[in-house]
């Protein structure tokens, strides 16, 4: 059985959906979907034990060896990203029971759940995968079930932010796989480990440089990369919070995997740093990322808005990492995605649970939500800390570590930049945790049933996620390791 881990990690969910089809129970529906997200986080601990040392799993499918045949590659990347995805799956669904209740049809209940195994299907294979045509395969499986998870919106400006995402995906998509067609044309493989032998010696470098073009442009926007970012706000604010709350600890994360996996493992850093100059075009685009998404988020007037902008600027501190092409800046980029991850998601659900009682996430109407909504609202709180940056927070443990690894290059304007976004983060979070605290409430809002605490199926996978980002937090050398461990693997190349 441990030989099967890759393969079971990707047919578990992919078999689930369309049981849960056949079912059509909305309970039963929720309970499957969740004991198998549960697995999967299981399989995926399983594989990271096996990995941690520096070994590879490398799975055939079939048995057709590769390069001729189609394969997984585990390594100590990847299998971290994949617990990430898996986990927060797991979490989220737990939380996901009563909310969807109340914002999906039950009638629909067992489409939304077949859905979201489907995406999560998607999302892992598209990290586990050896192959470059995979990626796509896996890619447009978990974007085309998330159009339909954000066209679940209570809104009818979710269909509206739905199209919006499949335009924009489909894009993406597309120069992706002419990326990925030109990569064929020039070196006759699609396995990545073959590309990686084969890219240096290709007889082809024209077509390699318009490979490599199109697939940074793809994925780019498949990560809501600024400026590229047009499709994520409207698509977290208007899906189920959820949804939200999944979508923003792990597709956006994926999408940054395979682009730095094609950076460092496929093209190599020489090419892609050394002979392209890749780092001044990623590092301006991350520093406006965390400056102007910063700022925008501060003149917001609606939680989740607030909260999609700040998403983008925290993806510019990943990019930032990237940028450098060193162990440090890599590992700074790979921890920031888990922390982020496990922050983000947390501060989605708190803003479900108002959501849930009050029915919107207004800002200015959230005087005094502590007497009304402690739990929620502690949450909330101490997940906020953790996006600032405040010390003995995740939040910290990442933006130190980029901070020292840009003071080893001498970029001191970026880390000028990144404490000026902090600053600006400090004002947009400050401002909602002072009226949560201490602004007196309207009459309008100073009672009534709309801010009692939400159901304890909600709040009881929202503190567990909050208990392990302050405990990374507290000891972040823990997940230090592990992203080192991560980048080392990157930046060593497929083996």
């Amino acid at each position: 059985m441990m030989d099967q881990l890759p393969a079971l990690q990707v047919m578990l969910p992919m078999v689930a959906a369309p049981l849960i089809v056949i079912i059509r129970h909305p309970f039963w529906s929720w309970l499957i979907a969740t004991l198998i997200s549960v697995c999967a986080c299981w399989v995926s601990w399983l594989m990271l034990q096996q990995v941690v040392d520096g070994s590879i799993i490398r799975y055939a499918i079939g048995g057709w060896e590769a390069p001729t045949g189609i394969e997984f590659y585990v390594d100590r990347a990847n299998a971290g990203v994949a617990l990430l995805v898996s986990g927060l799956s797991s979490v989220v669904l737990v939380y996901a029971y009563h909310s969807i209740k109340r914002t999906v049809d039950t009638s629909k209940h067992y489409l939304f759940y077949a859905g979201w195994l489907l995406c999560l299907t998607g999302l892992i294979g598209m990290v586990i995968t050896g192959d470059a045509f995979n990626v796509f395969v896996f890619l447009e499986i978990s974007s085309l079930s998330t159009y339909m998870l954000i066209a679940f919106g209570s809104d009818r400006q979710a269909l509206v932010a739905s199209f919006r995402y499949l335009v924009m995906g489909s894009v993406g998509a597309s120069f992706i796989l002419i990326g990925i067609g030109f990569l064929y044309a020039a070196t006759g493989t699609l396995n990545m480990v073959d590309l990686a032998a084969r890219i240096p010696d290709t007889e082809s470098p024209r077509a390699v440089l318009v490979a490599f073009s199109f697939l940074t442009v793809g994925l780019m926007i498949k990560a809501a990369v600024f400026p590229l970012h047009g499709w994520l706000l409207n698509a977290y604010h208007h899906a189920p919070i959820a949804v939200t709350a999944f979508l923003a600890g792990t597709a956006t994360k994926v999408s940054l995997y395979i682009l730095v996996r094609m950076f460092f493992s496929i093209f190599g850093d020489e090419y892609s740093f050394g002979y392209l100059l890749l780092n001044w075009v990623l590092l301006p685009s991350a520093i406006a990322a965390f400056v102007t998404m910063s700022l925008v988020a501060i003149y917001q007037t609606d939680l989740r808005r607030m909260l999609a902008y700040s998403s983008v600027a925290q993806i510019g501190y990943i990019l930032a990492g990237i940028s450098l092409a060193t162990q440090q800046g890599l590992t700074a980029a790979v921890v920031h995605m888990f922390n982020h991850g496990m922050v983000k998601a947390t501060l989605f659900m708190a803003v479900g649970c108002v959501l849930y009682r009050a029915g919107h996430a207004h800002i200015p109407s959230l005087e005094r939500m502590m007497s009304r909504m402690p739990f929620t609202t502690t949450a909330f709180i101490l997940s906020g800390l953790g996006l600032i940056g405040v010390p003995l927070t995740v939040g910290f443990v990442s933006k130190f570590t980029l901070i020292n690894a840009l003071m080893e290059k001498g970029w001191w304007p970026a880390v000028v930049m990144i404490l000026a976004s902090s600053v600006m983060a400090t004002a947009y979070i400050g401002r909602v945790v002072y009226l949560m605290l201490f602004r007196e409430a309207r009459e309008s809002s100073a009672s009534g049933e709309g801010y009692q605490e939400v159901p304890l199926l909600m709040l009881v996978p929202m503190y567990a996620l909050l208990a392990l980002g302050l405990y990374f937090g507290l000891f972040g050398s823990q997940t230090l390791g592990i992203a080192s461990g991560a980048a080392e693997s990157l930046l060593g190349g497929y083996q």
